[in-house]
């Protein structure tokens, strides 16, 4: 069972910074997205437990694989699973937008049109949380905002919604544990 599983969200894109709602569309990062994804490698390398991570993981967006890449994990696997929440006929938009004719709008309610909804989600991310579960040590993903989010109500065995409780910036790590046989979250958006 993995001791603990470390979440990673890319460092920003010109969607991200503009509150436009990114999912399939494979965004670079801007300068300031890469200088910061690079910073990341001091704190993961400066963590308080020096074990190398046995297994280390990528969404297959463009953003995340490069913010693994820049902070030092360019080993990282493609899983699918951990690509972001599917927003369909939302993508590129932001919540003001689709407010407009959706009122009152969240990703954890819905509706969201020609995308996911919360329980494809919650199966997908459901693998990964049973993959993590599975290694030895240190597991290391990097992703996006929502789905991460996501992954650690998952993990925590709530449902996807609950999610919407953990704010998760840019170019952020977070840390999920364990306290005795309880799924617990370690630290956050740091």
């Amino acid at each position: 069972m993995a001791d603990e599983v470390w979440l990673v969200r890319h460092g920003e894109t010109e969607w991200s910074r503009d509150g436009r709602h990114t999912s399939t569309t494979d965004l670079p990062l801007t300068q300031d997205g890469r200088r910061v994804a690079e910073s990341l490698r001091g704190r993961i390398d400066d963590c308080e437990d020096p074990r190398a991570f046995t297994l280390v993981l990528t969404s297959p967006r463009e953003r995340a694989r490069e913010t693994a890449r820049l902070c030092g994990h360019p080993e990282a696997e493609v899983d699918d699973d951990l690509a972001e929440w599917e927003y369909g006929d939302l993508e590129g938009l932001t919540t003001e937008q689709i407010r407009e004719s959706l009122p009152g709008w969240t990703i954890w309610q819905g509706p969201v049109p020609g995308g996911e909804s919360s329980g494809q989600v919650s199966t997908r991310l459901d693998r990964v949380v049973a993959r993590c579960r599975a290694a030895q040590g240190r597991v290391l993903l990097f992703g996006h905002g929502h789905a991460l989010r996501a992954l650690a109500a998952r993990w925590l065995e709530l449902a996807v919604a609950e999610g919407r409780h953990l704010r998760l910036d840019t170019a952020t790590v977070s840390v999920l544990g364990w306290e005795r046989e309880t799924p617990v979250v370690l630290r956050w958006n740091c």
